[in-house]
């Protein structure tokens, strides 16, 4: 019997908005168990991709497998059992508890009408303590910050535990520390639970320190792609974002892109 093809097969991929082309003829491999991230300026179909790959978006042309299927062959709960997302702007406007909000991941395990089990909670109690919220669990959502409800929806989609995440910018609007830590925390699911992860960035260097491979978008159209050490340099930088820039190893052995700012 023929293994069964894990990952995303996409083909030709365009997306309009009515006349407005927004991605153009994309083609990709992305296959179980890498860190991928995907960069590129404002504009250039990042989060447009993350919809069509969420299955929340059908392309206006091409095709998209997921794990050997068409992606829209697949109901909404069964996609639900194999990816979570992670938005780039949400809403939390109902009085939930942060314990309840991260439960809500764990919904499409649970049967209807039935209780959550030990898993469940257990699940929910180690979504808390990765992203560092477990002190705020009997707090209401309403009354976190934005960046306390973000690691809240990171938080969901962990205790969803899914072969394939997706995140949207998910760091931006975090301090230095959580940023790193959330990315750290991606890491260890694609080296323990051969996890995938695609993560829409915009710091190049949490992308040089955390990513196996590397999807440049421009414009609506896939520039490169491979690995960090492939796909960004200083010609890349310059390219895509007209921005001079110096690639260097710091000392404890990290890439760093350090910007030209006049």
């Amino acid at each position: 019997m023929a293994q069964r093809v894990t990952g995303y097969d996409i083909q030709e991929l365009s997306f309009s908005y009515g006349s407005e082309s927004c991605l153009k003829h994309i083609s990709l491999q992305l296959e179980r168990g890498f860190f991928y991230g995907l960069i590129g300026p404002n504009g250039s179909g990042k989060s447009t991709l993350l919809d069509i790959l969420s299955g929340f978006a059908d392309p206006s042309g091409g095709s998209v497998l997921f794990n050997g299927a068409p992606i829209d062959s697949y109901s909404r709960s069964e996609l639900s059992l194999m990816l979570s997302t992670v938005p780039q702007s949400f809403s939390l406007n109902f009085d939930y508890t942060v314990s309840d909000a991260v439960l809500m991941g764990r919904h499409p395990h649970i049967k209807r009408f039935a209780l959550p089990t030990r898993d469940d909670l257990d699940s929910v109690e180690n979504a808390l303590k990765k992203m560092a919220i477990h002190h705020l669990r009997h707090r209401s959502v309403k009354q976190l910050s934005g960046g306390e409800k973000q690691r809240v929806m990171i938080a969901r989609s962990l205790a969803q535990d899914t072969a394939f995440i997706l995140l949207d910018e998910v760091t931006a609007n975090l301090d230095i520390n959580h940023g790193i830590s959330i990315m750290k925390t991606m890491s260890r699911l694609v080296e323990e639970k051969q996890c995938t992860i695609i993560a829409a960035l915009h710091d190049l260097n949490m992308a040089m320190a955390f990513c196996d491979r590397v999807i440049v978008l421009n414009n609506g159209y896939l520039q490169r792609y491979g690995t960090v050490e492939e796909v960004i340099s200083e010609d890349m930088i310059k390219e895509i974002y007209q921005v001079q820039s110096h690639i260097f190893r710091t000392p404890c052995g990290n890439k760093h892109v350090q910007l030209e700012y006049r």
